[in-house]
């Protein structure tokens, strides 16, 4: 458990532009897990949203987890050493747990973190970057969050980073039936912010457009919505009200010169890295937001749920705990396992069949011989995990066995 641990940033100390130098994309994901090896990484996952970047593994020093990690980044490990948390052990474990719940997340409570996870995780197992170990806390942390997500408020109402984005949107618009409305990028995010839109909003007037032409078209017809193919980018951003950017690319997709005298829009970046050029920003005409202005939103949901983090932490505590339990348990194992070998040793031993030859006790077959024994071991490991009395087992299984061969 001591050398389990995580590196990363996130909100609370890095704005989006900073962030962005150490987003990770799934290429360059794929470029880490293959690197791992080299240093002497053998388990680790990379989490990567619009408000943390983390890399969680089992290393004797975190530096290598930092060091791997920013062999695909725009910043560097010195920047990013810097201004990192690294946490390990119970610590690192606890972490893990809060951020699942959305307890750690830009807005309290945002579930969407939860899916991000494990996506993280599953690219991670695809590519044998997940052992026994690993597995069993990441699946105690998804129980925790089912557990908090059925039995509390934490995540209560639809207040997200791209519901934010629709608060916004209603705030600062009066007519939006009027409005044209852009949205760049139907990812995950992108999808749940254009359900959004046309939910909140109750406007269709929205066109999409994607670098995959067929996944905007499918979003497009699902919701009765336009889509426009990435070559018709400059044209649809002109004459757009509204602009909304979910993408992930490296580099920004708006520029200024796309929106440079077309009249006032509202520019909505929810990508990390920023996908809207800075000069674009800044320009007299536009109105821009990224996630961490659209954090800053308040409302009587999360008032709720700041209302609802005891209960949450209870849980975490009680998952936290079982965890625990298990890893104690775990350390038994090699003592189970030479406890389980010394009795069958023992049963092949004439010393011992001549005994129960004299005590006119049953003779068991191969079957009922393995029954007996995994049945003494099974005590065994009760013992150790109620009175943590581990030199007295081989003794007390040696007993164990006996009698009940004489029985």
């Amino acid at each position: 458990m001591s050398t389990f641990f995580v590196a990363g940033i996130n909100y609370k100390k890095t704005d989006a532009a900073l962030r962005g130098q150490f987003a990770i994309s799934t290429d360059q994901y794929a470029n880490i897990l293959s690197l791992a090896p080299s240093f002497n990484l053998s388990e680790l996952f990379i989490i990567s949203t619009c408000n943390r970047t983390e890399i969680y593994g089992f290393t004797e020093n975190a530096a290598n987890l930092c060091s791997l990690l920013c062999t695909q980044t725009q910043g560097s490990v010195e920047t990013f050493t810097q201004i990192a948390y690294i946490k390990n052990g119970k610590t690192a474990i606890q972490h893990l747990f809060d951020v699942a719940a959305g307890l750690d997340s830009q807005i309290l409570g945002d579930y969407e973190i939860l899916g991000q996870l494990k996506l993280a995780v599953k690219f991670a197992r695809e590519h044998d970057f997940i052992g026994a170990y690993l597995d069993r806390m990441i699946n105690a942390v998804l129980q925790a969050s089912k557990l908090i997500k059925t039995n509390t408020g934490l995540s209560g109402g639809t207040v997200s980073v791209s519901f934010a984005a629709i608060q916004f949107i209603k705030e600062n618009v009066t007519d939006i039936s009027g409005k044209k409305i852009l949205l760049i990028g139907t990812g995950k995010i992108g999808r749940n912010t254009c359900k959004n839109l046309v939910d909140y909003l109750e406007t269709t007037n929205i066109t999409l457009i994607n670098r995959t032409e067929s996944k905007a078209a499918e979003l497009a017809d699902e919701l009765g919505l336009q889509y426009a193919p990435i070559e018709d980018l400059e044209n649809n951003i002109a004459s757009a009200d509204i602009i909304l950017v979910a993408t992930n690319s490296a580099e920004p997709v708006l520029l200024a010169s796309h929106v440079l005298n077309q009249g006032d829009k509202i520019i909505i970046d929810l990508s990390i890295p920023c996908n809207v050029a800075t000069a674009a920003q800044q320009l007299s005409n536009i109105t821009f937001v990224n996630v961490d202005d659209l954090s800053k939103i308040k409302d009587a949901t999360l008032h709720k749920r700041e209302a609802e983090v005891p209960k949450a932490q209870d849980i975490i505590k009680e998952q936290i705990f079982e965890f625990l339990e298990w890893h104690e348990m775990r350390k038994n194992v090699p003592a189970l396992k030479s406890i389980k070998s010394k009795l069958h040793a023992m049963h092949n031993c004439n010393l011992y069949t001549s005994y129960i030859a004299r005590q006119n006790a049953v003779v068991y077959t191969a079957n009922n011989t393995e029954i007996k024994i995994q049945k003494v071991v099974n005590g065994m490991a009760m013992q150790m995990r109620n009175h943590n009395q581990k030199g007295c087992s081989y003794i007390a299984a040696i007993n164990e066995f006996i009698a009940t061969g004489t029985n």
